[in-house]
């Protein structure tokens, strides 16, 4: 198996909206390449694509073993905690992540957004600053973000 053409293949089935067939061609590769960071950095990709967040938690989780230093593991696995309703541990398992958190604009919109939902509007405000000073796109997406309605006086 060719690992790269298989990948491109799986993201080339995500982009269609074809999830069944992309995790067909990640599932092809075999149980040596399941663990591969990149195949699941590329399982991930297509579950959350598909909303599935159960299947996505686990692959994040699995992302999170096998690279432990990679931020993105942690960030999808909270997000995927967050859309089944688990924000608390959402916002552990963020918590618990690599240093190289602390510098993602989406590490501390994420933790606002959780912070928001949690009712601790104080800790959400001082998250969401320091994400809009990283990148200023988050302050306009903040604006439409239903997590953040409880602070939307303060966004205005």
């Amino acid at each position: 198996m060719d690992l790269e053409r298989q990948l491109l293949a799986a993201q080339g089935y995500s982009e269609l909206g074809m999830p069944a067939e992309a995790l067909e061609e990640l599932d092809a590769l075999g149980p040596e390449f399941a663990e591969h960071p990149e195949v699941l950095n590329a399982r991930l990709y297509v579950l959350l694509k598909a909303r599935r967040w159960e299947d996505g938690l686990a692959a994040a989780l699995r992302l999170c073993r096998a690279e432990p230093k990679r931020t993105s593991g942690f960030i999808h696995a909270a997000f995927c905690l967050h859309e089944l309703g688990r924000t608390p541990e959402a916002k552990q398992i963020l918590l618990s992540g690599p240093p190289d958190l602390d510098r993602e604009a989406t590490y501390h919109y994420n933790l606002g957004c959780y912070d928001a939902v949690l009712g601790n509007p104080d800790e959400a405000r001082r998250h969401l600053l320091r994400s809009f000073q990283i990148d200023r796109k988050f302050r306009a997406i903040a604006k439409l973000d239903p997590d953040l309605e409880s602070l939307r006086d303060w966004l205005a």
